[in-house]
């Protein structure tokens, strides 16, 4: 599920132009400096040298990303701006997912835009309109786990850069609960289901070991795909995860429903959620941005929840080791399964091979743009490997770089984002609603997925 579906962003994107006169020497006329004569800059603007010589010149960007965090997109790219002449105009959508293909279907389409999805990008290269990447962008690509490259292209061709990343198996919890209680951070799965089962003989009352909600508008049940998706991970590896988003392995195959009976015993367990909410069934009604509240007072212990929960805690909340609430890496459920990390992310995709499009493609895809976002965004995080880790001040920040700018870790896309959108963000989603609120089971749940998958 990516973050900018379920931030709770009210504005909208506008149509943001910074622009600026290059800062350079060697050019008296640099507002009009043509491709192959660029200038030579210097001071500050020295290392923008690779992009030079397109003064001048608009890119156009279209993205889900709002206000206000498309204000920190925006001065990310700004000393860029001010020292090549390149105008970068981006417009965020919260209905970008249906205005792209508008946009490019009807001969209107951006020089670039951030999808966040797999499977969009998939149906954008096949109305042939977008651009392969330039071989810097290509080369940038490197400083990725591996996986990344596989998510950006199609048809096993590489099409867009990854460009941010968030980080999905986290638990959080709050600290000074545990130290109270004794409890200490468990390292692996076996030690976390021991824990919920002392957590559920400690406490009384409403309070349970889990909390958690799916309740998101149109968008009800993702919370339920990543927990399944983490257990899939976690317990099969990457291999098996691959296959089941390209459905050679069904739902209603045995890999699959054993890993829904891993969930079931975890965040079905009536013994164990929803701490501060009620039964089983509260979990479909429970909103995703208010599960977690309860831990702050003792009535839940554990909320599995991706890096951008952090958003959602009340104003005040402070996030840390010593704080109101941490997190903590969610342990493979199969200890012979290397560091699985599911996360999600977002692409930069070119509809134009234009040499200043081009320009912006390789600068966003170096580790240098993305330690400049770092700077001004607190809660964005890279899964680039050549990123500055010091630069970043936010421990969850922290934690999730740690593990998704880690070359060793078996990571996997987010797989409701990476199935067709039939399935991803339609029956997927419904069937985890019909799970947890109405006690379909999950053989009737799997199969009336597998039946939806487009042929």
């Amino acid at each position: 599920m990516r973050r900018s579906r379920i931030l709770t962003a009210a504005a909208t994107g506008a149509a943001v132009a910074l622009v600026a006169a290059g800062c350079s020497s060697g050019s008296s006329d640099d507002n009009s400096t043509k491709a192959g004569s660029a200038p030579t800059l210097t001071g500050d603007c020295a290392q923008f040298q690779a992009y030079a010589g397109h003064s001048g010149s608009k890119v156009t960007m279209f993205g889900s990303i709002l206000s206000p965090e498309s204000d920190s997109l925006n001065k990310s790219w700004a000393d860029f701006q001010k020292c090549t002449g390149i105008t970068i105009q981006y417009t965020g959508s919260n209905t970008f997912e249906s205005d792209l293909p508008v946009k490019v279907n009807g001969g209107n389409a951006p020089d670039l835009a951030i999808i966040p999805q797999p499977g969009l990008l998939q149906q954008m290269v096949h109305t042939g309109t977008v651009k392969a990447p330039p071989e810097q962008t290509v080369k940038n690509e490197d400083n990725w786990n591996a996986a990344w490259k596989g998510y950006g292209s199609v048809d096993g061709k590489f099409y867009a850069a990854p460009m941010s990343a968030n980080m999905k198996s986290l638990v959080w919890y709050s600290p000074a609960y545990f130290k109270k209680m004794g409890y200490t951070v468990p390292t692996t799965w076996a030690d976390l289901m021991t824990l919920s089962s002392k957590m559920a003989s400690d406490m009384t009352g409403t309070a349970k070991p889990w909390c958690g909600g799916i309740s998101s508008g149109t968008a009800s049940g993702w919370p339920a795909t990543d927990w399944l998706e983490q257990v899939v991970l976690g317990t099969y590896g990457g291999d098996v995860y691959d296959d089941w988003i390209s459905h050679k392995i069904k739902f209603s195959d045995s890999q699959i429903q054993d890993a829904m009976k891993t969930v079931q015993n975890w965040m079905l367990n009536p013994d164990w959620v929803n701490g501060g909410y009620g039964d089983v069934k509260t979990i479909a009604t429970t909103t995703f941005q208010n599960a977690g509240l309860p831990i702050l007072k003792d009535k839940c212990g554990m909320l599995q929840q991706a890096s951008f929960y952090e958003a959602q805690w009340p104003k005040g909340t402070k996030v840390g080791p010593d704080g109101d609430v941490n997190a903590f890496y969610l342990p493979a459920v199969n200890p012979d399964i290397k560091t699985p990390v599911e996360g999600g992310g977002e692409f930069v995709t070119a509809f134009s091979d234009k040499p200043a499009v081009q320009a912006v493609q390789n600068y966003l895809s170096s580790p240098e743009w993305a330690d400049s976002r770092i700077k001004v965004a607190p809660g964005w995080v890279s899964a680039n490997e050549k990123v500055d880790q010091s630069l970043y001040t936010d421990p969850i920040d922290k934690l999730s770089a740690k593990y998704l700018a880690d070359p060793n870790a078996t990571f996997r896309f987010d797989a409701s984002d990476s199935m067709p959108a039939a399935v991803g963000s339609g029956t997927f989603w419904k069937g985890m609603v019909d799970w947890f609120g109405s006690g379909k089971s999950a053989a009737d749940v799997a199969k009336e997925i597998d039946a939806s998958w487009p042929s």
